[in-house]
């Protein structure tokens, strides 16, 4: 019986990973649950880490692996508690060469410049942030680490980036603080070493054409991905994912290229033994591909849509490869063709005035073989109290569907969305967030769910 440590176990995920055939050989521990690890509200870097490590010295048993599929902070912690029980994973510098968003731009221009969009570093506390920035209008600017695309904006003009910088400013240190303590145990190189977590980088616009995440993993120097799912976005810029939906329609050759360049860039960096997603966007009209980023880690959001279309959750490829063990995943051999994750937003303020009950959610569920439903809100709350949001809207619930084509997929989600008896007031001011210019407040909008 292996013990293995959940960083981050949340009830969810913990219960499709007791599912996997491979479960019965394994005893899930829970190091820190998901409240405990959240970015805002849970316990600060520091204690995780050193209560982590004390926790772990203290089991009276083997420590055979240590696992974790959120962002940060704990996709960055795995390396560091791995480390003292020579345990695999990736090393902490290749970590950071994924996860510091400067520090992995860097990287990447330095063996695939011509995949990667124009870039520069911005100090948001210097003398005349916006001066820093040597890129045209419309760019992206956004933490050097965070998660989740909070603090992401889009800056299309001078008081776009002055609103920008100022959200900035005031809420960057909750993701820097903790992301600065974790630095300080990696060997910096000097053209990184000044920039922290409370540094900025902007990008140029790559959001033309059809974006996508490999799913796959790095085993003794031997790169494999083994699916790819398309991300789908909604809102005046694209700027929040509507849904994830697998397998991918891009052609086979695009994503061979792009499988391509992913092994050009790990092995560039001496990524090894350890899972990754990274996104791309694949411009058709220039035939181009863009890597938007790398996680070092599988992406918890597709589990259930892999789990629907080959048969198992790549929790699985997580566990094995925190065992020391080569992956052996299935391929089209779960009970549907397609899945998707949808993420059900809401772009204007508004109090949740009524949410379904878990029976009439567990209803629903029976109804629509193939759905899985996570409400994120509850009754009286309004939806700017939600945390770990984009800032352009707020995701109010996640819906996982299975079908046999993308046509079933849309139609379930529409009836899933009918049958829910859930209801929102807006509120009598409140401006769409994607059209707001980083402003929290401003003219009055309905709410259309």
């Amino acid at each position: 019986m292996k013990n293995i440590f959940v960083l981050g176990s949340d009830e969810f995920n913990l219960s499709l990973m007791k599912t996997l055939a491979s479960a019965s050989d394994y005893c899930f521990h829970v190091l820190f649950d998901y409240d405990e690890v959240r970015m805002g509200v849970g316990q600060p870097v520091p204690i995780l880490y050193k209560d982590g490590l004390a926790k772990l010295k203290s089991f009276p048993g083997s420590v055979d692996a240590i696992v974790g599929y959120w962002d940060f902070p704990v996709s960055t912690l795995l390396p560091l508690l791995c480390q003292p029980f020579n345990l695999p994973s990736p090393s902490f510098e290749a970590l950071l060469k994924c996860e510091h968003k400067y520090w992995s731009r860097l990287e990447q221009r330095r063996v695939i410049p011509e995949y990667i969009p124009d870039f520069c570093v911005v100090d948001p506390f210097g003398n005349d942030p916006g001066q820093q920035i040597s890129l045209p209008f419309p760019y992206w600017l956004k933490p050097v680490k965070a998660a989740s695309s909070q603090l992401g904006f889009m800056v299309r003009n001078v008081s776009e980036r002055q609103a920008a910088i100022e959200e900035i400013q005031q809420k960057i240190a909750r993701f820097a603080e903790p992301f600065n303590y974790l630095m300080q145990f990696a060997e910096l190189p000097d053209e990184v070493k000044a920039v922290d977590g409370n540094y900025c980088i902007a990008e140029a616009i790559i959001s033309n054409g059809q974006q996508c995440t490999l799913e796959g993993y790095v085993y003794h120097s031997r790169c494999c991905v083994y699916g790819t799912v398309d991300s789908i976005r909604e809102g005046e810029h694209n700027s929040s994912f509507s849904r994830y939906q697998y397998p991918s329609t891009l052609p086979p050759h695009i994503q061979q290229k792009m499988i391509s360049v992913t092994e050009r860039f790990l092995q560039h960096i001496g990524f090894d033994n350890g899972p990754f997603n990274i996104e791309y966007y694949w411009d058709s009209e220039a035939d181009r591909i863009w890597l938007l980023e790398v996680n070092a880690r599988i992406s918890k959001s597709h589990c259930p849509l892999f789990n629907s279309v080959d048969g198992m959750s790549h929790h699985q490829v997580m566990l094995d490869l925190a065992l020391g063990k080569e992956p052996d995943f299935p391929h089209r051999q779960g009970p549907f063709r397609y899945a998707a994750k949808f993420m059900w937003r809401v772009h204007s303020d508004a109090v949740v005035v009524k949410v379904p009950s878990e029976q009439q959610i567990q209803a629903v569920i029976r109804e629509f073989p193939g759905c899985e439903i996570k409400l994120h809100i509850h009754e009286g709350m309004r939806l700017s109290d939600l945390i770990n949001q984009d800032s352009y809207s707020y995701e109010i619930a996640v819906v996982f569907i299975g079908g046999d084509s993308e046509h079933e997929l849309l139609e379930k989600y529409h009836n899933v969305k009918q049958a829910l008896d859930l209801e929102l007031s807006p509120l009598p001011c409140s401006m769409p967030r994607d059209e707001r210019e980083g402003k929290s407040d401003g003219g009055c909008r309905a709410v259309s769910t």
